[in-house]
């Protein structure tokens, strides 16, 4: 049974929907917060069907991921207490506490290298305001750990260009388990490094 094709193939779909970059940016903002998909998913597919928007599409994704960090950041600010038993029941409860340390190790640079970070960046994102770090270094740091994400994304696909689909979507399959199987040995390797 296939899994991954068929989901490439409606996201595909999607990506060139009249109303794709609104989904996009709306997903970008969503997950910099609260939601656990990131949007590389409609990004990549995106950028790979319209070439010539693929910087545009970039910048938006990085703006409404920005934003969305700063949703996550007043989360953070306002409401940790409350928001914090649902963190820990939804399975991220050692994952914040990695990220806790890792502000207390590196600041503000932590949250530029959680942009390419396997560990979603809302929790980084909540971080910081629950730890009360000064928000314009939060935005700096946001902006360019997000940007350069989305924007070497974006380039890549748009180089590989409307004809990516055929070069892609054979591997879907086995590229959708392998990245199943990263996801599973980091998140073991993260419970079980004590």
């Amino acid at each position: 049974m296939k899994i991954f094709e068929p989901l490439y193939d409606r996201v595909m779909g999607w990506s060139r929907h009249r109303h794709a970059p609104r989904y996009l940016a709306a997903l970008s903002f969503a997950e910099s917060s609260f939601f656990p998909v990131p949007p590389d998913v409609m990004l990549a597919p995106m950028a790979a069907a319209r070439p010539r928007e693929g910087m545009r599409l970039a910048a938006l994704t990085t703006l409404f991921s920005v934003l969305g960090g700063v949703l996550g950041y007043l989360i953070g600010a306002l409401a940790y207490e409350l928001v914090s038993p649902w963190i820990v029941e939804a399975g991220y409860g050692e994952r914040m506490a990695l990220a806790k340390e890792w502000f207390a190790v590196w600041g503000v640079w932590i949250v530029l290298i959680a942009g390419f970070s396997p560990i979603p960046y809302k929790l980084f994102t909540i971080t910081a305001g629950a730890l009360a770090m000064p928000l314009l270094p939060f935005l700096l740091a946001s902006l360019i750990g997000r940007g350069s994400r989305f924007f070497a994304v974006s380039l890549l696909m748009a180089w590989l260009g409307p004809h990516a689909d055929r070069h892609l979507r054979p591997y879907m399959e086995r590229l959708g388990w392998f990245s199943v199987f990263v996801l599973v040995a980091i998140m073991a390797y993260l419970t079980f490094m004590d």
